[in-house]
């Protein structure tokens, strides 16, 4: 199965990351923290906080900023408590937009979203108005140049549900949340194949080209929810030009 370029999205997104590392380790540490709070402070027996964590070491993020944010989760020490909350709607041009967010305070926060979504053409929606275009879902990356047969034969064997070979020769391979996702992402290491990208997302079940005028509003839109400090994570079925 063929699917669009990821790799650039990849790549574009860790470069934004980098140059926003401080924000970076707040967001893993609240959902660590959440993690740590929703399926206890193990990261052997709850697989979203083994991810949390994996994900929080890539990002060089210090073992004692980790161990605090389990900690807050536990109740070990004192911390905000964070409400999971998805606000969903479509942004320039008409593509679906999901917004998943940690706050403490949530008429803040659907401010802040809403105000994103108007301002540069985009309508926040109601509850379900775009869940169903997205499946949730394990997804993990490997670069261009990864040995296609082998990761095909090591992550169906881990229990993987799909392997998509990319047009920019990237590997995408699909699991289901949580459990599978981190199985077959160490399948995939202990072969010897370097993952580059592992974790639950809403993938969207067809993606909308979205170009011209547009397509530069919906950056800005997206830039815009990026910066917001309650926002963890965005996803969109919008393909929008290269810069």
């Amino acid at each position: 199965m063929a699917g669009h370029s990821k790799w650039a999205n990849i790549q574009h997104r860790k470069g934004r990351q980098d140059e926003k590392r401080g924000k970076i380790f707040s967001r893993l540490a609240k959902e660590i923290t959440v993690a740590a709070k929703m399926g206890g402070g193990d990261p052997a027996f709850n697989p979203r906080l083994r991810l949390a964590i994996d994900k929080a070491k890539a990002e060089n993020m210090p073992n004692d900023n980790i161990d605090r944010a389990v900690k807050k989760g536990t109740g070990e020490l004192e911390g905000v408590s964070y409400e999971e909350v998805r606000y969903e709607g479509y942004g320039p041009g008409g593509a679906p937009v999901i917004v998943d967010c940690l706050t403490d305070n949530k008429t803040r926060t659907v401010a802040d979203v809403r105000h994103a979504f108007s301002k540069h053409g985009g309508n926040l929606g109601t509850d379900g108005s775009v869940a169903f275009l997205f499946k949730h879902c394990g997804q993990i990356i490997l670069a261009p140049g990864a040995n296609e047969d082998r990761v095909m034969e090591v992550a169906l064997e881990a229990g993987a549900e799909d392997v998509i070979n990319n047009e920019d020769g990237s590997i995408e391979v699909i699991t289901a949340p949580y459990n599978d996702l981190t199985t077959v992402k160490e399948a995939l290491e202990k072969a010897g194949l370097k993952v580059e990208f592992a974790e639950t997302v809403m993938k969207p079940l067809n993606e909308t080209e979205v170009a011209g005028d547009d397509a530069v509003k919906f950056r800005k839109m997206l830039d815009m929810l990026d910066n917001l400090d309650d926002v963890q994570e965005v996803y969109t079925a919008a393909i929008l030009p290269d810069d």
